[in-house]
């Protein structure tokens, strides 16, 4: 522990694809916020042991000996054991069964705590202690009906209406604190449940039939699936890992579920990341659709083209999980952090950035969705945005790690004004749609590569480097095959992962997106290894041909997530994850690695796949 802080790795993610929940080895829940991911906290210990707040969820006299998820869902079971008992716990958001709404994952918005004994007699404690609005105040709880009400809105409710019989103490109180426990017999089970959205559910009388539903939801999705190669069970979780990360409301994606967990301990590298960002668009997008999921693929597409036709052609780099604007960054002061790291933050002032780089990751999703399926709505949003990106692809920009030390020409942003011409003549050449400027789109699309040719890659070097004139290694870069700009074993895309391995590896598998210290991002201090780059790198590898080499890293970095199989952004050279957590990005570049390692090609197995109709 860090400070009396579990290891980030260590928690365990819960969704119903409405909000989220982190579980530390110990059985508390101590992150979740309400009424959906993006919304205030009602449990933040992850952020401050002493104010946080936390659920506490316990057998007295046992400890954890084992934890895991059901197969192919994100419910949690966590076996406890003492001298006299043994005790199943089951930690799950629940949702609907297949049947009742369209993606068999429909949140009920309500956090189910059930334990059964299993052996001898135990003693099972439950321990609320909310603080609501990120940590502001103490929760005030009311008697009412059988469950206890919040005036946030939270209902705590135990099973058959038993809680507030079992409360210790005043629930009046300004200081009020839900303490109940109860003594189960072998075969006996109790359930304590949260109801985060205030809908007034009735006590819980059939944990097991919500379990059940719950499983039944998540399997129905994720069977839709057939992959069996290279990496199935890393590919598979991670794949429930994103689904969570999927807003039910609105189809976009999260890029983590949680804010200021630090990429570096101590360090002040901590943000706000319950947004969606246009960087994950084209990956997750080629991700669902190859592992089945073509209606979720077209959900998020809908919402990411619906925010491109708002802003008209203007886009901004990250918006809110519903649609809209991100507020700027508000620093909460009165938190001390995850093992003292501050300050903590919310909101993301990335919103009001200039990065090029977003249009050609929108025009790459469009035309993999388009490959697949043959569908293509939204043309006039995407045009916009090609002319846009024509106006504006020759200047600085603040570049995919959203500096905050001044924009400059990043080659990897220009490498996506590429991908946004190459796609558009592409994807209009293929749906047949006339009056397009194609020929000005081709000249575009040329003038970007002879420029990338000759600025973006420094003969000194003898590679790609991180911005014009510079000498940097950036692990952007790697991405350089894998959008089909140069083959794979292109000697300018061989230097250039040599490059990056000699300026930026660390321990064998892990990769670092940059040198702080050299690319002057605006932020002081290091940072741990981007992971999103380690994974990339496996996949850069094999198109270059050396694909032992990339097996073996891709799977040094799929045993250091384990048990639980969750990556967060970063991870230290000791095996340490670092960042926020669980990252969106970090699943899809797995998910990537490991088609490219099944198909053992020279092209992206996910973009060559999408090109020749799925």
């Amino acid at each position: 522990m860090a400070g009396g802080f579990p290891p980030i790795g260590a928690y365990a993610f819960l969704s119903d694809c409405h909000t989220a929940a982190l579980v530390a080895p110990g059985g508390a829940v101590e992150w979740m916020c309400a009424p959906r991911f993006d919304g205030p906290s009602v449990f933040a210990r992850i952020l401050d042991r002493r104010l946080g707040g936390a659920w506490e969820f316990d057998v007295a006299g046992a400890r954890v000996e084992g934890r895991g998820y059901v197969d192919e869902t994100l419910v949690l079971r966590t076996r406890w054991v003492g001298r006299d008992c043994e005790v199943v716990v089951h930690d799950f958001f629940a949702t609907s069964p297949p049947g009742t709404g369209g993606s068999g994952v429909v949140p009920v918005r309500l956090l189910v705590r059930w334990a059964r004994c299993e052996r001898g007699r135990a003693v099972v404690r439950s321990r609320v202690l909310a603080r609501p609005d990120y940590a502001t105040r103490e929760a005030r709880w009311t008697p009412r009906d059988g469950v206890l009400a919040e005036e946030s809105g939270l209902l705590l409710t135990g099973m058959n209406g038993q809680l507030d019989g079992q409360i210790d103490g005043q629930i009046d109180g300004p200081a009020a604190r839900p303490l109940a426990e109860t003594t189960l017999g072998e075969g006996e089970s109790w359930a304590v449940a949260l109801d985060y959205a205030g809908q007034g559910h009735a006590p819980v009388s059939d944990p097991e039939r919500l379990l059940a539903d719950t499983v039944r939801s998540w399997r129905s999705w994720s069977s839709r699936s057939a992959y069996d190669g290279v990496g199935a069970r890393q590919v598979r979780h991670s794949a429930v890992v994103l689904r969570g990360l999927l807003f039910d409301e609105s189809g976009g994606l999260l890029a983590a579920p949680t804010t200021s967990l630090p990429e570096w301990l101590g360090g002040q590298r901590n943000w706000d990341y319950r947004y969606v960002w246009h960087r994950d668009a084209a990956l997750m997008v080629l991700a669902l659709l190859r592992l089945g999921h073509r209606e979720e693929a077209g959900r998020y597409l809908t919402f990411l083209l619906g925010q491109c036709a708002i802003h008209e052609g203007d886009l901004p780099p990250v918006f809110g999980v519903g649609g809209g604007p991100v507020a700027g960054e508000t620093v909460l002061g009165h938190l001390e952090g995850y093992a003292g790291s501050r300050p903590v933050r919310i909101g993301n002032g990335a919103a009001g950035q200039h990065q090029l780089d977003g249009y050609g990751h929108v025009l790459d999703a469009a035309m993999a969705y388009h490959g697949v399926t043959g569908e293509l709505s939204g043309g006039p949003a995407l045009w916009r945005l090609v002319e846009r990106a024509r106006e504006r692809w020759r200047e600085p920009d603040a570049g995919i790690w959203e500096v905050r030390d001044g924009e400059r020409h990043w080659t990897y942003s220009k490498l996506y004004a590429w991908v946004c011409f190459d796609r558009a003549v592409r994807l209009a050449e293929a749906t047949g749609e006339h009056g397009l400027p194609l020929a000005e789109w081709r000249a575009e699309r040329e003038a970007v590569r002879a420029e990338l040719l000759e600025r973006g890659y420094n003969a000194d070097v003898g590679a790609f480097t991180q911005s014009y004139g510079s000498d940097q290694a950036d692990g952007s870069l790697l991405r350089l095959p894998l959008l089909g700009f140069l083959d794979g074993d292109d000697p300018r895309v061989l230097g250039t992962l040599d490059h990056i391995q000699a300026r930026l590896g660390e321990g064998g598998a892990l990769v670092h997106r940059y040198d702080p210290e050299t690319t002057r991002d605006g932020v002081d201090g290091p940072e741990g290894a981007f992971l999103m780059c380690s994974f990339e790198m496996v996949s850069a590898l094999v198109l270059a041909g050396r694909t032992a080499e990339a097996r073996d890293r891709f799977e040094t970095l799929c045993a250091r997530a384990e048990p639980l199989g969750l990556f967060a952004e970063e991870m230290t050279g000791d095996g340490h994850m670092a960042g926020n957590y669980p990252q969106a990005f970090t699943h899809l570049a797995l998910i990537e690695a490991a088609l490219n390692l099944d198909a053992s090609g020279t092209v992206d197995a996910l973009h060559d796949w999408a090109e020749h109709g799925g």
